[in-house]
């Protein structure tokens, strides 16, 4: 598909500012071309006039007026004498006998009324246009001059060769004019560079643009920084998954590779079986963890919620006793106790990831105890939010490690996060779903105390509060 022309901005100020100097141009010459005939006119009825007085005065007093009009040479001015009843006595040009009566001439008419009279018409003789100017004598007859406009028409036709120097220069000019003019207006235009933070505009109309530009530009820069942050995430991603997964594989195979060559006496046998099961229930929850991370980064990157599971109504109180009922195993093991506090809170959410929001929360903070520890989990609103509280009174984070804690793969104890068979990720989807949930998770904590990991949902999320509303202090 062929690309359509786009003139270029010089190119239109160019050409719009020559055509409308032309225009001007032109129509000067026309209004000065009108003057200028007008004035033609003008002077030669001046002329005619005082030919006209003079021929009078000659003639006034004469006897014999007509022989002394046929002495007189007046060149291409047509000359006539006309009786006070409009008969035709002289005629430069006509036979006088041959001319109709001259009474009803507009002129001769006004000459014989107030003694001068002009006009300027078509000659019912001739049939050309010309200018007339007659004065009356004293002897009541009546001194007509005529000359045809095509003479002073003639003049101004002479002179029509300088009016068209003059607009062919005034149109030289202006091209040379419309030329420099277009590009000193498009020149600041040109130099604008988007790439510079902050850049002026050199015309006000072109502020919006430049800002715009600007905006862009800075949101470009901000992708672009996106785009680098998760390429590196994703490699620290993969390099992370691929290091998690080769501890378990690695148990697994070593295993199965000393009862495969039958190294392992058949007393050990069930301990071998049992460390390829802890390290493949380990593989299996890592797997998991990874998948429930994958479809909440792809929901979140499409931002189609739709990938996930529906909303619906849910009761995050029996969402935190059904994880404490399915990690009682776990805790009883840890020696550790787990308490479900609080009232029904229903909030329209998405009951399988919130089951892993808390089930997560509830699994560190039983990993992260001590012997004869507890972990209470509370379930209520508090100031108009939906709120869930795990709390824990193991060994604490360190103050430097709080804000890392959501991290993927981040353990800030490595060594008893492996040994309880965690997988890193536990915190980073719980922040995903609370997100997914427009809530808040924040995590308080005291070395050798204990953590307190507090998620607050929106005031907009919550359907209703079974029994009552419970203040937690």
């Amino acid at each position: 598909m062929e690309r359509e022309y786009t003139p270029s901005l010089a190119t239109r100020v160019f050409g719009y500012t020559l055509a409308l100097a032309t225009v001007v141009a032109v129509i000067v010459a026309a209004v000065s071309a009108a003057i200028f005939k007008s004035s033609l006119a003008e002077d030669a009825q001046g002329k005619l006039a005082e030919e006209c007085a003079i021929v009078a005065s000659l003639l006034d007093g004469d006897d014999g007026p007509v022989a002394q009009l046929e002495d007189l040479d007046m060149g291409a001015v047509r000359l006539t004498l006309i009786a006070p009843d409009g008969t035709v006595l002289y005629d430069s040009m006509e036979p006088a006998e041959a001319l109709a009566n001259h009474a009803t001439r507009e002129e001769v008419a006004q000459a014989m009324e107030t003694g001068e009279g002009s006009s300027e018409r078509a000659s019912e003789t001739v049939g050309t246009i010309s200018y007339y100017h007659a004065l009356r004598l004293d002897s009541g007859n009546v001194v007509r001059l005529a000359e045809e406009r095509s003479l002073a028409n003639s003049m101004l036709w002479s002179r029509t060769w300088v009016l068209g120097l003059i607009v062919a220069a005034i149109v030289l000019m202006s091209w040379g004019v419309a030329r420099l003019v277009s590009k000193r207006l498009v020149k600041p235009i040109l130099s604008i560079d988007p790439g510079t933070p902050g850049a002026s505009a050199p015309y006000r109309e072109l502020e919006p643009l430049v800002e715009r530009l600007d905006e862009q530009q800075t949101a470009l820069k901000e992708q672009m920084r996106q785009l680098e942050n998760t390429a590196i995430m994703r490699q620290t991603f993969t390099a992370n998954v691929t290091h998690e997964l080769k501890t378990p594989l690695a148990s697994i195979s070593g295993a199965a590779e000393l009862m495969r060559d039958g190294f392992v006496p058949l007393e050990d046998t069930g301990a071998f079986a049992g460390r390829i099961y802890d390290s493949a229930h380990q593989l299996t929850t890592l797997v998991n963890d990874i998948l429930t991370l994958s479809r909440l980064d792809e929901s979140e990157r499409a931002g189609n919620e739709g990938l996930l599971d529906n909303v619906e109504p849910c009761d995050l109180h029996t969402i935190a006793a059904d994880a404490a009922s399915r990690l009682a195993t776990i805790a009883e093991d840890a020696e550790v106790t787990i308490a479900v506090e609080g009232t029904s809170t229903v909030i329209e959410g998405r009951a399988r990831l919130l089951g892993e929001l808390v089930g997560n929360l509830c699994n560190n903070a039983i990993r992260y105890n001590k012997p004869g520890g507890n972990v209470r989990m509370w379930v209520g609103v508090e100031e108009g939010s939906p709120t869930v509280r795990v709390t824990d009174t193991g060994i604490g984070i360190a103050e430097e490690d709080l804000p890392k804690v959501f991290e993927r793969f981040y353990r800030a104890d490595v060594s008893r996060s492996r040994e309880r068979g965690g997988t890193g990720l536990g915190l980073a989807i719980a922040k995903h779903v609370a997100t997914l949930h427009g809530a808040t998770i924040e995590a308080t904590s005291e070395l050798g105390r204990g953590t307190t990991m507090c998620v607050r949902f929106p005031t907009s999320a919550l359907v209703n509060v079974g029994g009552g509303v419970e203040d937690h202090g």
